[in-house]
């Protein structure tokens, strides 16, 4: 009895606290569409709805906010030039910024209440957990309530299942997964013959998990006279001090460290290698943004490795212009991580609801699939098989600018980056076991 009056209560908060935050956004939606475009005239019509649903409290708070920058950016850079067109005429997005504090049933709360306020779109990306949760509840969302279904934008969860055994139609991924980036990183690792013993740390949930496997893997085929001496996971967001960790790492003789961290569970670590002076090259999925290169500094000079779709030491293109709007935009330094991939989950988006004719979201969805852009410099496709963006990759290298090819630095460091590989789209579209059901 007392655990099903338990259960009872935790019912009645989260339905309540979903009535609540949608009473929140009714009061607030006037001002959501002037928040998405500040000095621009607002269309007076019926917005597009975007509910970006992140951690923006809490421990990863900065990364939170970090996204928040690149999809106002990305949402009002459409707005500015007039709108979607649909068959009523030019429709502005609005963009609906909620907290789901990283957590899943948070984000869920947040869930129900953008789909109550007519949201076409939810985006999310800093935890594949998150992702799994939304994407699943949104799945069936669709099923019960065909005239209110939404699709699932991912810019950045990257656990493989997600376009693997749990893809879904309604949920389609802009960043490279963990398997994609992990092959780059290990290419790279290769080719130092001199690199003999390995230690893994990642953060303790399916992100990190998943990056540990693939690294291993990898390693296995590509270098199996590499020696793994640690392969570790902590939890997540919850550590204070790496120093242990950094120690114990320094102990085992690694030459390198291979780690999927971010956030803050990055900058902290890095610092704590930095303070035991482990003498260890990072290889890592996010070591160039978010208080990173500051952190490292010069301990960092060709030793911190990073992989992506860009960075801002890139070969010319264009995205060198929407880089310099970015920072037009947002010109403190500390707020310069720009992921292009976001103004391109955006830009396609709007280009699926054109072709379509319609906000709806099976129609939407049979555009983005399958899906090429080649606008300002970036050639993708996106995969109709599993909703897998196929892009090219990057590895680069930390450097001080002026050095050779680091013109600019980051967050005003005195640091950036620099290529080590590239590697086309082709290279990287990797096999799936994704079995699409269609709406």
């Amino acid at each position: 009895m007392v655990s099903k009056t338990i259960s009872l209560c935790r019912n009645f908060i989260t339905v309540f606290s979903a009535l609540l935050f949608g009473m929140f956004l009714s009061a607030s939606a006037g001002t959501a569409v002037a928040q998405t475009a500040p000095g621009v005239t607002q269309l007076q019509v019926d917005p597009i709805r975007i509910a970006m649903i992140e951690g923006l409290s809490g421990a990863f708070a900065n990364a939170g906010d970090a996204v928040l920058r690149n999809l106002r950016f990305a949402v009002e850079r459409v707005n500015t030039q007039g709108g979607v067109k649909t068959a009523s005429g030019l429709r502005p997005l609005e963009l609906l910024v909620l907290d789901g504090k990283g957590q899943s049933e948070e984000s869920l709360i947040m869930l129900k209440a953008a789909l109550d306020r007519g949201v076409v779109v939810i985006m999310q990306g800093n935890s594949s957990a998150v992702a799994g949760v939304l994407a699943d509840a949104l799945d069936k969302h669709n099923a019960r309530e065909p005239a209110r279904r939404a699709l699932f934008l991912n810019y950045s969860a990257v656990d493989p299942a997600l376009t693997n055994e749990k893809c879904t139609f309604w949920h389609f991924r802009f960043d490279a997964h963990t398997d994609m980036r992990m092959a780059a990183l290990v290419a790279t690792i290769a080719s130092n013959k001199t690199l003999q013993k390995v230690y893994l740390l990642n953060q303790d949930y399916i992100f990190g998990q998943g990056l540990a496997r693939s690294a291993r893997t990898m390693l296995a085929a590509l270098r199996p006279d590499i020696l793994i001496v640690g392969d570790e996971l902590h939890p997540l967001g919850r550590i204070k001090d790496f120093a242990p960790y950094a120690s114990k790492i320094k102990a085992s003789g690694a030459q390198a460290v291979i780690t999927g961290n971010w956030g803050n569970d990055l900058t902290l670590l890095v610092k704590a290698a930095k303070e035991v002076s482990l003498d260890a090259d990072f290889y890592t999925f996010y070591g160039n943004g978010l208080g990173a290169p500051a952190v490292i500094g010069e301990a960092g000079v060709d030793r911190v490795v990073a992989v992506s779709e860009w960075h801002n030491n890139a070969a010319p293109s264009g995205i060198d212009a929407l880089y310099a709007s970015f920072r037009k935009r947002y010109p403190d330094a500390k707020d310069d991580y720009f992921n292009p991939r976001n103004v391109l989950a955006i830009e396609m988006l709007v280009r699926a609801i054109e072709q379509a004719g319609s906000v709806e979201a099976v129609a939407v969805g049979k555009q983005l699939a399958g899906m090429r852009y080649a606008g300002f410099g970036f050639d993708a496709t996106m995969r109709a098989a599993d909703h897998q963006l196929i892009q090219p990759l990057q590895v680069y290298r930390m450097a001080k600018q002026g050095s050779a090819g680091v013109a600019r630095d980051l967050e005003g460091s005195g640091y950036g980056f620099k290529t080590v590989l590239q590697l086309p789209a082709s290279a990287l579209g990797q096999a799936h076991s994704c079995e699409m059901r269609l709406p």
